[in-house]
């Protein structure tokens, strides 16, 4: 499908909108190729972008968007941070599946239904971009949506989708003692990260992995080295740390190309718990991975270590956003759970859980994190990088096709 030719007829829209309605489109279909979407369905989602962006274009509200405020106005202030009776209301949440949809009906949802007499629907089935791209703003398919940030930023720059930073500051009391880098990415809030870096056997690596260029290692051939789906937030991060490193910067997709064809064959995972899965068989020697399932699996006596990268410290962060036009009592319920979400109670028990890191100032590191020298303090993320992520926005279709051919998939 040629997306340019869906520009014909929408004279009225402004270019840079456009411009976001055919890249979207262009999202959409390559999604609908890997996902085996129908057409029906796909035609549903061009109708829900064309919507998006024609509401980004008319700049039209609703009672339900007023609460993110107009232009030069305070925010509405719907939540104060106090339970509330939603008498039954329900919460459409999308979050990942497995092992982290379990550690959240502990820690957070159970909870949270019995405190504000609610059901919280939960959704795992990523990816979200098709759901919203078929709804269209006005009809969201989740009121609040846990994102990777690659995801997020491509969904916000597609339509009016999202509830602002300020209006989640003034609607999420918790926000008052988050660090800044929590609200960076302009969207939504990060409330918990990890890092990235390399996980090996250490049975059978020796000697230990100790900088990013070593995946590539000879002793690692043979099918012994594995990464992610293209679709995996994982595999981006460590595709534009290739082309940082084997190139002229983090947008030479060149030297990324050469890299993953040197590093073929590869086991290539879809997800994180599958990767551990590989490691802990033994399928493969050393993985891109985060380190805080790593962390957990060596505290259960897995035999693994641990590499971060030098050259570049990339994180990968848990992110939540409100959608802008759910109604008022989903978007109360929306903003009390993120509240919670950035709670010093909740990131303390998902440091312990998780393995994972905090970005309220007052939740405490767990013992295993801080034996291993991790802070929570105001420079924990000094030195810490992420991709800009438009470089890889605009090639996006390129490099996934290309890296597909190479890692002889179509994820």
């Amino acid at each position: 499908m040629d997306a340019r030719k869906a520009l014909q007829g929408l004279g009225h829209l402004e270019s840079n909108t456009g411009t976001k309605y055919v890249e979207a489109i262009e999202r959409v279909a390559r999604i609908a190729k890997v996902k085996g979407i129908s057409r029906r369905d796909f035609i549903q989602i061009l109708g829900g972008i064309s919507a998006a962006v024609g509401l980004s274009a008319c700049g039209s509200q609703s009672p339900a968007e007023s609460a993110s405020g107009s232009a030069g106005s305070s925010p509405l202030v719907l939540y104060d941070g106090k339970t509330f009776d939603a008498k039954g209301a329900v919460l459409s949440l999308g979050d990942w599946g497995g092992f982290w949809q379990e550690s959240q009906t502990k820690v957070l949802l159970s909870q949270f239904e019995k405190d504000f007499n609610c059901k919280v629907s939960y959704d795992p089935s990523w990816p979200w971009q098709p759901k919203f791209f078929a709804n269209g703003p006005k009809k969201p398919p989740f009121d609040v949506t846990n994102w990777n940030l690659p995801d997020l930023i491509q969904t916000a720059n597609a339509g009016d989708y999202f509830d602002d930073i300020a209006t989640l500051k003034a609607n999420i009391p918790n926000t008052k003692d988050l660090w800044d880098f929590a609200f960076d990415n302009g969207y939504g809030i990060t409330y918990l990260f990890s890092q990235y870096g390399y996980a090996y056997r250490t049975d059978r690596v020796d000697p230990a992995p100790t900088k990013f260029t070593d995946f590539w290692d000879d002793r690692f051939g043979g099918g012994k080295r594995a990464t992610f789906i293209t679709s995996n937030t994982l595999f981006r991060v460590h595709f534009a740390v290739a082309n940082a490193v084997f190139g002229k910067g983090e947008d030479d997709i060149e030297a990324g190309f050469k890299a993953m064809e040197r590093a073929m064959p590869m086991k290539v995972s879809d997800f994180t718990g599958n990767m551990m899965t590989l490691l802990e068989r033994g399928e493969v020697d050393i993985a891109v991975m985060h380190d805080g399932e790593v962390y957990a699996g060596m505290d259960k006596g897995l035999p693994l270590g641990f590499t971060y990268w030098s050259e570049r410290k990339p994180y990968l962060d848990q992110t939540k956003t409100v959608s802008k036009y759910s109604g008022e009592v989903q978007k109360r319920l929306g903003y009390a759970l993120i509240d919670r979400s950035t709670s010093p109670e909740y990131q303390t028990a998902m440091g312990g859980i998780q393995y994972l890191r905090p970005t309220n100032k007052k939740a405490v590191i767990p013992e295993r994190l801080a034996e291993r020298g991790l802070v929570n303090s105001s420079d924990a993320m000094t030195g810490m990088w992420n991709p800009t992520w438009g470089w890889f926005l605009e090639s996006e279709d390129i490099i996934i096709d290309r890296v597909n051919k190479i890692f002889g998939t179509t994820g």
